[in-house]
C-alpha cells in the first residue's frame, strides 16, 4: 500500500509539472503571436511616411508647431485623417505632439522638408513608390519562382519600364539623387584616388558624387557616364569650383566604358546579377589604364544576424530587380570573374563601403 501511495504522489507531481510546462509554452506562444502581428503591421509606418511626404506636411511645420486643423488647411487635406497619420509618425519620433495637440518636427524628421539641404522627401517617395511597394507585397513569388516579382506585375523588367514611363523615371532619378546627396561627401572623403588622371563615374546619374570627388581631388578630371536621358538632368555645371574639369559621356555600360585611371560605380552592382556585373566590371578592367583601380560603392552585408540596412535593401533588389547586396566573399568572386582582384574594403560613415579592385 505504501508503494502505491508513493507512485500516486509521483504521478500527481508529474501531472502538475506538465500542466505548468504547458502553461508556460502557451504564454510564450501568446507573446510570439502578439509580436508577429505587431511586426506585420509595420508596413503602415512607411505608408504614413509617404502620405506625409506626398502632401508636404513637413514644409508647413518648418515655422513651428501647428494643429492638425491648421496643417490640413495649409495642405488641403482632411484634418482628422491627417491627425491619425501624424499620430503614428509620432510613435517613431518623426514628429512630436504637445499637450495642446500641436505637432512639431523633431530633429529626426527635419529632412522630410523639401526646403532643407539633404532633403529626404523625394527619396522617401521613391522608396515607397508603387514600383518598389507592389513587388515587395509579392515577395513570396520570388521564393517560389526564383525570379523578381517586378516583371510579372509590370510586364517588363525594371529599367525597361523606366524607359517607357517618364513619371516613374523621374521619381527614381530624383529620389536616388536625394538618397545619394547626404552620402557623397563622406564617401568621397574615404575614396583614395590618384593625384592626377581621369576618374569615370559609371552610371553616375546627375553627378553628385563626381562633383564631390573633383572638389576633393583638384588634380583629377572627371567623366560622368550614363544614358542620355539621365545626363540631361546633371548638376555639374552648377559648381564653379570644378568648372572645366568634367565632361559628359553618353553610353551603355553593358557595351563599353570610357578609358580612365579610376572608376566609380555607386549603387550599380547591387542592381544586377553576377553575370551582368561581370560584364560591366570586365569593360572597366579592359579600359583601365595601368595602375588604375575600380571602386565599387555599395553596401557590404556583414557577418552575423545583427541589423544592417543592406539586409532590407537586399529584399528590395530581389523583389524589383535581378541584383542583390553582396558579402565580401561575393565581391571577391565577382571581381575574379571580371579579371580583377579585391584589394581592400574601406568602411564609410554611410551604409556603403568602398570596395576597391585592381587588375588581377
Amino acid at each position: 500500500m505504501r508503494q502505491d501511495k508513493n507512485e500516486a504522489d509521483g504521478n500527481g507531481a508529474t501531472g502538475a509539472d506538465e500542466a505548468s510546462a504547458d502553461s508556460a509554452q502557451e504564454a510564450r506562444l501568446r507573446r510570439s503571436s502578439a509580436f508577429l502581428v505587431d511586426e506585420a503591421l509595420g508596413f503602415l509606418y512607411p505608408a504614413a511616411l509617404r502620405a506625409a511626404a506626398d502632401v508636404g506636411v513637413a514644409d508647413h511645420l518648418g515655422n513651428g508647431p501647428a494643429t492638425p486643423a491648421e496643417l490640413a488647411a495649409a495642405t488641403g487635406t482632411h484634418a482628422q485623417s491627417l491627425h491619425r497619420v501624424l499620430r503614428l509618425l509620432a510613435t517613431r519620433g518623426v514628429v512630436a505632439e504637445d499637450e495642446d495637440g500641436r505637432f512639431t518636427l523633431t530633429d529626426a524628421g527635419q529632412a522630410l522638408r523639401s526646403d532643407v539641404p539633404y532633403s529626404a522627401r523625394t527619396a522617401v517617395q521613391m522608396l515607397t513608390d508603387r514600383t518598389m511597394w507592389r513587388p515587395a507585397g509579392e515577395l513570396s513569388r520570388c521564393l517560389t519562382d526564383g525570379t523578381t516579382a517586378f516583371d510579372a506585375i509590370f510586364g517588363m523588367p525594371f529599367f525597361e519600364h523606366f524607359a517607357q514611363d517618364e513619371r516613374t523615371a523621374a521619381v527614381f532619378h530624383v529620389g536616388m539623387a536625394a538618397m545619394s546627396d547626404p552620402e557623397n561627401a563622406p564617401i568621397a572623403a574615404v575614396c583614395e584616388l590618384p593625384g592626377t588622371g581621369t576618374v569615370v563615374d559609371v552610371g553616375g546619374g546627375h553627378g553628385g558624387l563626381l562633383a564631390e570627388v573633383l572638389r576633393r581631388n583638384p588634380g583629377l578630371e572627371g567623366v560622368l557616364y550614363d544614358r542620355a536621358h539621365v545626363l540631361a538632368g546633371h548638376r555639374l555645371d552648377a559648381d564653379k569650383e570644378i568648372s572645366g574639369r568634367w565632361s559628359l559621356a553618353e553610353g551603355d555600360f553593358f557595351t563599353a566604358v570610357p578609358p580612365g585611371d579610376a572608376y566609380l560605380l555607386k549603387r550599380i552592382t547591387h542592381d544586377w546579377d553576377d553575370d551582368a556585373c561581370a560584364t560591366v566590371l570586365g569593360h572597366c578592367r579592359r579600359a583601365l589604364r595601368p595602375g588604375g583601380r575600380v571602386l565599387v560603392l555599395d553596401a557590404v552585408v556583414p557577418r552575423g544576424n545583427g541589423p544592417h540596412q543592406s539586409k532590407a535593401l537586399d529584399l528590395m533588389m530581389m523583389a524589383s530587380l535581378t541584383g542583390r547586396e553582396r558579402t565580401e566573399a561575393d565581391f571577391a568572386q565577382l571581381f575574379s570573374a571580371a579579371g580583377l582582384r579585391l584589394a581592400r574594403i574601406l568602411p564609410t560613415p554611410t551604409v556603403l563601403s568602398v570596395v576597391e579592385a585592381v587588375a588581377a
